[in-house]
């Protein structure tokens, strides 16, 4: 008989011996086992009750920010969009009307902003990039979801709560992030 190589073996199988026959050493050692790990910590986290510590740097969804008073920061200057190496920031700029003083901090503001996730790689170069600060990575996972338009977030899901009517949701939505940063 002709072979490949010279790996071939002849396995010899001997009798088992009165003990290996009985199993209850090796029953014995597999419960030895599991008894040992029942008393270690677990490795595990039981995600909806429990959340695991995320490290200070951690980006998670983007969040558009608004200033004290409720209006919104971004002033559609391009520079996240140009900085974004994955090109996932798309907005259209719009000029503010006289009766939209309490919606827009300057005369600029972005009629049209959105972020498409299956795109972003969570590098925080917008974050950076923009001079009014009115973007930043917040603390939040992307939810997951079964079409690929529900991962495009438009500028209305982006927007932070109104600080002046929705306080509680606000001050959710910042996250420790905020108080983290004022150290």
């Amino acid at each position: 008989m002709a072979t490949l190589t010279n790996r071939a073996k002849v396995l010899e199988q001997k009798p088992l011996t009165f003990m290996e026959r009985l199993y209850l050493p090796s029953i014995f050692k597999g419960m030895a086992i599991t008894f040992k790990h029942i008393f270690k910590k677990k490795a595990t986290i039981s995600y909806p009750e429990q959340t695991r510590p995320f490290s200070p740097v951690f980006r998670g969804l983007h969040v558009l920010n608004r200033d004290e008073q409720g209006r919104e920061n971004c002033t559609a200057c391009g520079l996240c969009a140009v900085a974004c190496p994955a090109e996932a920031i798309t907005m259209e700029a719009a000029e503010r009307q006289k009766n939209e003083e309490h919606l827009y901090r300057e005369e600029k503001y972005a009629a049209k902003y959105e972020i498409n996730m299956l795109r972003c790689i969570f590098c925080g170069l917008c974050e950076e990039a923009c001079p009014k600060d009115a973007i930043y990575l917040s603390e939040t996972f992307a939810p997951s979801n079964f079409t690929r338009k529900g991962f495009i977030y438009s500028k209305d899901e982006l927007l932070i709560p109104n600080p002046v009517t929705e306080k509680e949701k606000y001050e959710t939505a910042k996250g420790l992030r905020e108080a983290q940063l004022k150290k």
